[in-house]
C-alpha cells in the first residue's frame, strides 16, 4: 500500500476585509491549490489571542464562572478568560482576566498549553495559564456588558459536569484536559 498522500498547502491569491466586529475581523482568501490549480473563496476569522486562566485554591478547587453568552443565547460555566491585550503577555492577561472576573489572585503561574480554537475558519490561538493558591483578595472589575456569576467548585465535581454536558464551552473543557496532564487532577 503506497503511503498516505500528504494535503497540498494552498497558496493565497488574494484577500479582502470583510467586516470588523469589534473583537474580531472577517477576511475573505482568494486561494489556489499548487497541483491542479483549482480556486475557491474561503472566510476566516482574526482576532487578538484569547487566554483562559486555570485558578486552583490551596484546597484544589477550580475557580468558576458563570455568564450569558450572546452567541448560544444563554448562560455557559466555565473558567476566567478573555483577549490577550495588545503588548500583554499570556500570563498577563491571564492574571488580569483572572483579577477582573473574579477578585482572585494567586501565585506559581505558568503557560500549561495553547491551541487553535477552530483552524478552519479563526486564525488566533488560546494560551492555558494555570494560576495555583489563589484566594479572593480584590473586588470585581467588570465590562459594562458583564454579569458574572463566580463560584468555587471542587475539581471532581467540575469534570462531573463535562461528563454530563453541563460544560458547553470548549476551551474549557480543553483547559480540563491540560490540568489533567498537568497531573493536578
Amino acid at each position: 500500500m503506497p503511503p498516505p498522500k500528504k494535503p497540498a498547502h494552498w497558496e493565497v491569491l488574494s484577500e479582502k476585509h470583510i467586516a470588523d466586529c469589534k473583537v474580531f475581523e472577517i477576511y475573505e482568501e482568494r486561494c489556489r491549490h499548487p497541483v491542479d490549480g483549482r480556486e475557491g473563496d474561503f472566510y476566516s476569522i482574526a482576532s487578538a489571542d484569547w487566554v483562559n486562566t486555570i485558578a486552583l485554591t490551596q484546597e484544589k478547587e477550580l475557580v468558576m464562572v458563570r455568564q450569558y453568552r450572546f452567541a448560544i443565547r444563554g448562560l455557559s460555566w466555565e473558567i476566567p478568560g478573555g483577549l490577550i491585550d495588545p503588548g500583554e503577555s499570556p500570563i498577563e492577561a491571564g492574571l488580569r482576566e483572572l483579577r477582573e472576573e473574579t477578585g482572585y489572585t494567586g501565585e506559581n503561574t505558568r503557560i500549561i498549553a495553547h491551541c487553535s480554537p477552530n483552524p478552519a475558519i479563526i486564525r488566533n490561538r488560546c494560551h492555558f495559564v494555570l494560576v495555583e493558591n489563589v484566594r479572593q483578595t480584590l473586588g470585581v472589575e467588570l465590562d459594562a456588558n458583564e454579569e458574572i456569576e463566580v463560584r468555587i467548585v471542587p475539581i471532581a465535581e467540575v469534570l462531573d459536569w463535562a461528563r454530563n454536558m453541563k460544560l458547553q464551552h470548549t476551551l474549557t473543557l480543553n483547559a480540563l484536559f491540560y490540568l489533567q496532564n498537568q497531573g493536578l487532577v
